[in-house]
């Protein structure tokens, strides 16, 4: 059972980032950070509240400064983060969705545009995002209600380093904490003028250009430090025409008549599906029209008669593939200020203030028009008659649709509309943030405690226009009776082929969608923390703080769709707010330091409470034992409960369709289920299958899924276990080295109540080769076979397990005569990737390890590595990076082989201009590798989240610091 299920279900269901020693927040800023502190100094560092040595940090944490930023040639946060190797990819803008596939499963909407950390492949969603270790508004795309932060909204320029805590901290920081945190310390101060220009762009093709401009300035005196700047980047387009891997809809495929099909019935021609045993139809079956937009006479005449039609074949298909996009364009400017005043020798003020306006854009081929009762739209399109005096009307009879109470005479008629343009879908969206801290600190006894106050205020407001969509009913007036199609009604021709649509026409029935969402955000947070008593390690430490903060997001469709008249996705509108109060303290208690085999011994612990106004509450603890043998070597150990409350699109979030790639094993083609397994076929039957067999999945692999929030859901709670070792020696940072670290650790992580919707496939799965009787029941088709819907209400459906080994490596030598060398290692091994779910009989599990799914698309390989070895001698300095992915196989056996792939850059800062200047060229996938091609990716035939587009990007970087 397993085993098919598996085989079904699509389980086939830097120059980087070299982690060094955790650089810790400057605790005279509130959260912020200035500099890295000096070793021993007792500061703020992400994954503890308390004061502490950063050497002795109880989390794993990487941190990227800015050279090492710099150092990728990559021109967004987001795509640096996600060549982590806990990293799982995520949303990024090569991506091309805006709701011509449709909403995901997830209920947060498509975020079209936005960029994602996702880490440890448990969805961006359990990744919490802090901005100097507060909380930061979500994103916001014209299309749903999304929980995550689209880090496209910060700009880079501000950015002096990120952390990321490879653990769940929700007792530390509340709720979304479950897979890590990602903080994003910016610039409180700066001296002089900063600025840099970059332009690159894919070297053999020449496209996706992009310009990437910074400018900053800071000064300060007497207590006062400001700092503000802005931040220009423009990325162009590339075109999946311009790669061979993606001018079709499969890999390797050359023609529509290959036997892999993939192409869309909805074509240029026009196809028209009649019911079977229609005598009054010429040429019966499935037909379309014979030449366009030339008749048989030679020239093009709006009246065809029977004999201009001729059967349909695989050769009369659209290829719609050449018209989408491997990377969107996207255009960003973002302008920000930081200020910091010394009210006293110990009261600290900081504001905060950001703005970033992001116009963006996807694009997919010409609208498909599906009219008919086997449309599957699920909307007026599914019920449309094509009158007998419809003046192009070429048959003679009226094309009934069922729904008058006479038989219908024809399945479907599916119409590419090139007359009325490609589908585009322009964002604009404008991010609003401002985050005021004020800190200090005060003598209690001989100690000194320290507190903060802190308040956050965000607005995300976004706006989408679709082109490219038309009007359900004013396609159905055109069609319907002539009598009734009266001015400014046009009667609409879909029978002549591309062409035959008159610009009249189209202004009566086509529109353009305009869609908007809004997210805002109110945090407000106290912290106070502080030494309470000696013990023979050191001073007991502990922190409290109390957080109240306030969210609120909508989605508004356009009205038309709304109404559910549009012939694209369909939308409904949603909106909600929650807020919630919560409570946490932690305390250090070091027992033992400086003593043989008890250098250090420490435990720490945390908890946290919640109150939400959606009507739960969490209480989550946590536990960290640290012990130090030796002074060269740290031994770590932790415990962790995490929670994540459902977010407004999960809890509130309407009915939403996607177009899921799936493929459905009742379809009746050679080698199918329904040919080769006779309790499949039963199964089928059962389901609403014709017994003829004359059932066969029409559209190419996209099959229509429902999803939609769930007032009733519950919060999901987590346990993650850490073990780690950290080695450090002392003889390495003298003589020729400066610096030898080995760190290994090992998580295993389990989600309690996963918040999703049951994979689509599976339940096909389930209801084909098992016939459960829930998945059968959420599976709707039409008297034809044709799958109408797939439905899966967001649910807490069950648990998800992962655990793996995390490996960073740093060696650095001092300068020799042959210049200093760094070398820095960074690998994950995935040991377990598993999903359970409910079923009737129990519960199934999906073990992804090792594989790829492509609806969404996420590949889980067993290992992943990044290595970057760099070398500086006087005013040269060069990188070569090396990253590395492991092999996936997909659902239909194919092996994803493994890539390698080498990025290099090379530096100049010249001493005649006072080493103020540094220029830089880099080339990322140097080799020119290919990602691997995939059958079953939703994707351009390959996995945009795990791989690198096709090509050879190079780069020019120049910088200047006063």
């Amino acid at each position: 059972m397993r085993a098919s299920i598996l085989l079904a279900a699509g389980c086939s269901i830097l120059p980087l980032l070299a982690p060094s020693a955790v650089l810790a927040q400057d605790a005279s800023v509130g959260a912020g950070a200035d500099a890295a502190p000096a070793e021993g100094q007792a500061i703020i560092v992400t994954g503890s509240r308390i004061r502490r040595d950063p050497l002795d940090n109880p989390s794993p944490v990487i941190s990227l400064d800015e050279s090492a930023l710099d150092q990728t040639g990559l021109s967004s946060v987001a795509d640096i983060l996600q060549r982590l190797p806990s990293a799982a990819g995520g949303l990024n803008t090569k991506v091309n969705n805006s709701g011509n596939i449709g909403n995901p499963q997830d209920g947060g909407g498509v975020g079209a545009g936005t960029a994602e950390i996702d880490l440890r492949y448990l969805l961006a969603k359990r990744t919490l995002v802090l901005v100097d270790g507060l909380r930061y508004v979500p994103a916001t795309a014209a299309s749903g209600i999304p929980s995550t932060i689209d880090l496209n909204s910060i700009p880079q320029g501000m950015i002096q380093r990120i952390e990321v805590l490879q653990s769940g901290q929700s007792p530390l920081y509340g709720s979304d904490a479950i897979a890590g945190v990602v903080n994003i310390i910016t610039k409180s101060q700066q001296d002089g003028l900063q600025a840099s220009a970059k332009y690159g762009q894919y070297l053999s093709e020449g496209d996706g250009q992009t310009t990437d401009l910074s400018i900053s300035y800071g000064t300060g005196s007497d207590g006062v430090s400001v700092a503000f700047g802005v931040d220009y980047v423009n990325q162009k387009s590339v075109l999946t025409a311009d790669r061979a891997l993606t001018q079709f809809p499969n890999p390797g495929q050359t023609s529509c008549t290959d036997p892999v099909g993939g192409c869309s019935s909805g074509t240029l021609g026009g196809r028209i599906v009649f019911n079977p045993g229609n005598p009054s139809l010429p040429a019966g079956g499935s037909v379309t029209v014979r030449n366009y937009p030339l008749n048989t006479r030679g020239v093009y005449d709006p009246t065809l008669v029977g004999g201009d039609f001729k059967r349909f074949t695989s050769a009369d298909r659209f290829n719609f593939a050449p018209f989408n996009l491997l990377l969107t364009p996207s255009e960003r400017i973002g302008g920000w200020l930081s200020a910091r005043v010394e009210l006293s020798d110990a009261v600290n003020l900081r504001t905060r203030l950001v703005y970033n306006r992001r116009n963006s854009q996807n694009q997919a081929a010409f609208l498909p028009l599906f009219i008919g009762p086997d449309a599957g739209n699920g909307n007026l399109l599914d019920t449309v008659s094509i009158d007998a005096t419809n003046p192009f009307n070429p048959f003679g009879i009226t094309l009934n649709s069922g729904t008058n109470g006479q038989p219908a005479t024809y399945s479907f008629i599916g119409r590419r509309l090139v007359e009325n343009g490609q589908r585009t879908y322009n964002q604009q969206v404008d991010t609003w943030s401002a985050a005021t801290t004020l800190d200090g600190q005060f003598a209690m006894g001989e100690r000194t405690w320290y507190w903060d106050v802190n308040a956050v205020f965000g607005w995300n407001d976004a706006h989408q226009l679709f082109t490219g969509n038309v009007n359900a009913a004013r396609v159905a007036q055109a069609l319907g009776p002539v009598a009734s199609c009266t001015a400014p009604c046009v009667p609409l021709n879909i029978f002549g082929g591309a062409g035959s649509i008159t610009p009249a026409m189209l202004d009566f029935i086509a529109f353009d969608e305009r869609s908007r969402s809004d997210q805002k955000l109110r945090d407000y947070t106290v912290n106070l923390s502080g030494d309470l008593f000696d013990l023979p390690g050191g001073a007991v430490g502990f922190a409290v703080g109390y957080e109240h903060r306030y969210q609120a997001g909508s989605f508004t469709p356009d009205p038309i769709i709304q109404a559910g008249l549009g012939a694209d996705i369909p939308a409904q509108a949603a909106a909600g707010s929650y807020n919630t109060d919560e409570f946490y303290g932690e305390v250090r208690i070091p027992l033992l330091a400086n003593t043989p085999f008890f250098e250090l011994l420490e435990f720490d612990g945390a908890a946290r409470h919640a109150n939400y106004s959606t009507g739960f509450s969490n209480t989550s603890l946590t536990g960290t034992a640290l012990w130090k043998p030796v002074a060269d070597l740290l031994l770590r150990a932790s415990y962790a409960e995490g929670f994540r409350a459902p977010a407004l699109g999960e809890l509130f979030g309407a009915q939403s369709r996607a177009d899921a790639p799936i493929d459905d094993p009742c379809t009746n083609v050679a080698g199918s289920p329904f040919q080769t397994n006779t309790t499949v076929r039963a199964n089928c039957i059962a389901n609403g299958v014709p017994a003829s067999g004359s059932y066969r999945e029409p559209n190419g692999g996209q099959l229509p899924t429902l999803t939609g929030g769930n007032a009733g859901l519950a919060p999901e709670t987590s346990e993650t276990w850490l073990f780690g070792a950290v080695y450090s020696p002392a003889w390495a940072r003298g003589g020729a080295l400066s610096e030898l670290a080995l760190e290994v650790n090992y998580y295993d992580i389990t989600v309690d109540g996963a918040i999703a919707a049951i994979n689509p496939q599976v339940t096909l799965t389930r209801c084909a080769f098992l016939a459960d009787p829930t998945s059968c029941a959420n599976v709707t088709r039409t008297s034809s076979g044709i799958i109408s819907s797939i439905r899966g209400l967001l649910q807490n459906i069950g648990e998800i397990r992962t655990s793996g080994i995390d490996v960073t490596f740093n060696l650095r030598t001092r300068d020799s005569g042959a210049g200093a060398f760094g070398l820095s290692l960074n690998a994950n091994f995935l040991d377990r990737y598993e999903e359970t779910f409910p079923t009737d009989n129990g519960s199934a599990t999906i073990d992804y390890r090792g594989t790829t799914r492509g609806f969404p698309d996420q590949s889980y390989p067993k290992f992943k590595s990044t290595g970057v070895l760099s070398w500086a001698s006087g005013a040269f300095d060069a990188s070569l990076t090396g990253r590395y992915i492991d092999s996936v196989v997909e659902s239909d056996g194919n092996t994803l082989d493994s890539r390698f792939y080498t990025d290099v850059q090379l530096g100049f800062s010249p001493a005649f201009l006072s080493d103020k200047f540094r220029l830089s060229l880099g080339i990322i996938n140097l080799f020119d590798k290919d990602p691997p091609p995939c059958n079953t990716c939703t994707g351009p035939n390959y996995d945009p989240t795990t791989y690198d587009i096709p090509g050879r990007y190079g780069y020019l970087q120049l910088n200047y610091k006063m």
